[in-house]
This record gives C-alpha cells, structure tokens and sequence, in this order.
C-alpha cells in the first residue's frame, strides 16, 4: 500500500464545456489565460463581477474527450453555470453540470508527481485511465488534484494502492499555506482577488487582456489599493467560531475564515498583522506569514 492518500471533495464538482467557440468566449471572461490550458497543463482560474470582486474560483483542464471540465464549489455550480450562460449568448458552446459523474479528489503525500508520471510542477497533468490528474496549480505543497469518473473511482484507488483521507487532512495543509477553499473563505460579491492570494497564486493573467472585472483588478494592482490580506493564524486559546471578529485595542481588523486545529485562516488589516496583541474572542491570534504571500504596504 502506497504512503499517498486520496481525499474525495464532496464540496467539489464538474462542470463540463466544449464547443468550437468555447476558448473565445471563455477567454472574454474569466482571468487566467485558457489557452494555456492543454494535455500537459491545467489552471486555477476565477470569475467576478463587473466590479472586480469575487463570484466564483475554479480550476480548468482539458476533457480527453474534448473542451475543458471545470473543478468548482458544488453547492454554487448551478450559479456559476447560469452566469457564464448569460455571458455566453451566441458563442457556439455548451456548458453542463454533470451530476454525479465524476469525483473531485486531492492526492497527497511525498511523490505524488512520480507516482502519477507528472512533471513536479504546478498545473502539469495528464490524463490517465479515467481520470484526468494534475499537480495543484496553486502550489506544489498541496499535492495533485483529480476529476475521477465516479464509478471507477473504487478501481482507481485500488489500482493506485492508495489510503483514503480526510478533508481535514486536505485542510491541514491548506489552511497553514494560506490557501483559500472558494466561498469558505471568502465573501461572494464582496472579496478582492489580490487581497486573497489570487495574483502570487496564478490565478490572474496580465497580459491576456479584458475580462469580466479586469480594469478594477488592474487598477488594485497597480495603483496598490489592498489594505487587507488573508492570512494564516496561530490559535492560542478556545478555537473561535468561524466569522467571528478579530479586534486590536478593541477594534475590529478582521474576520476569522477556515479553522484546522489550532491554525486558521483569517482576513486581516495589512496594518495589523505584525502585531501580537491580537484576539478573537477568548483566542489569541499569531499571523504566520508563508514565503509565498507579498506583503506591499
């Protein structure tokens, strides 16, 4: 039995796009560059309103039965659907949720790119008996993602010799990299893709031009609007609710998101984070800054 461990995301699901107008249209909308999306390479992408700010988070990789299929927060797929519908109008597309289909599943442990033949670099993928695998395009310390057909995923484990897991273990890395899991984390319609790591992430193509939101998160970049960031906390104390506010001096400069054990994630003013009198409820709060986040004050 092999030390790697599968994680089925029952919060995840597909959606499945193809169409000989497909890469245009998606391209006009979302803000990681779809063409670098092959048999080699997937992305983690984003959605947002006219005004720049967060609807939905996504990742895209190539269906080997063509077009692309969509890794997305299940529960809000049929919203994301709708919304690319109605950008879509008469591109020649089609976009469907597929149920139960396939499984969404993160695979973790040392050696996933070997063990899976991948290149050990974010986004590398390829598609293998059925199922369709990639490295995390976020970062390498989240292991390999995969879209499964559901009804091999039995066989799929087996074949592999791998250990089941918890989302929870998924957790317990994701949470201290800083990583943010969709609408766990972050507030639709009112969360800044810069203030959540989505630059430093690869979430954002510069350089592909427009998109749905793109002059507003250009101008947070460039004119260095971000005043908060989400961030990972050490938990001194009873483990708050999640939500719960987090106050300096008796005021509030922050908000509380993902908790894993004594760790969580919490969005914070950038003019607080150094400090160490923080609290959330009866908790103390300690950011724990990971090498990847780029602080600019």
């Amino acid at each position: 039995m092999s030390d790697l461990r599968v994680i089925p995301l029952q919060h995840r699901t597909v959606l499945r796009l193809e169409g000989e107008e497909l890469v245009p249209f998606l391209q006009g909308v979302v803000t990681q560059d779809v063409t670098k999306v092959t048999s080699e390479h997937s992305v983690w992408s984003a959605l947002l309103t006219a005004q720049g700010k967060f609807l939905h988070e996504f990742f895209i990789s190539l269906n080997p039965e063509g077009g692309f299929l969509l890794d997305c927060e299940k529960e809000r797929a049929s919203d994301l659907l709708r919304r690319l519908k109605l950008y879509k109008m008469r591109s020649k597309a089609s976009l469907e949720l597929t149920g139960d289909d396939y499984t969404v599943a993160v695979i973790i442990g040392d050696n996933v790119a070997q063990k899976f033949g991948l290149s050990p670099q974010k986004g590398a993928s390829q598609a293998i008996q059925d199922a369709t695998i990639y490295m995390d395009p976020r970062h390498l310390g989240l292991g390999a993602r995969a879209i499964i057909a559901s009804e091999k995923l039995s066989t799929f484990i087996n074949d592999h010799e791998l250990r089941p897991g918890t989302l929870e273990d998924y957790d317990s890395l994701r949470i201290p990299l800083g990583i943010p899991d969709g609408s766990r984390d972050l507030e639709v319609e009112k969360s800044i893709l810069l203030e959540n790591g989505f630059n430093e992430l690869g979430a954002i193509d510069w350089d592909k031009g427009c998109y749905i939101g793109q002059e507003l998160t250009a101008r947070t970049k460039y004119r260095a609007l971000i005043k908060k960031r989400l961030v990972p906390v050490s938990l001194t104390g009873p483990t708050p609710e999640i939500g719960s506010d987090i106050t300096l001096n008796g005021k509030n400069v922050g908000i509380l998101r993902s908790t894993y054990g004594q760790t969580g994630l919490a969005t914070l003013r950038i003019d607080a984070i150094g400090s160490d009198q923080l609290l959330c409820q009866d908790a103390n709060i300690t950011p724990k800054m990971p090498d990847w986040i780029e602080i600019v004050s």
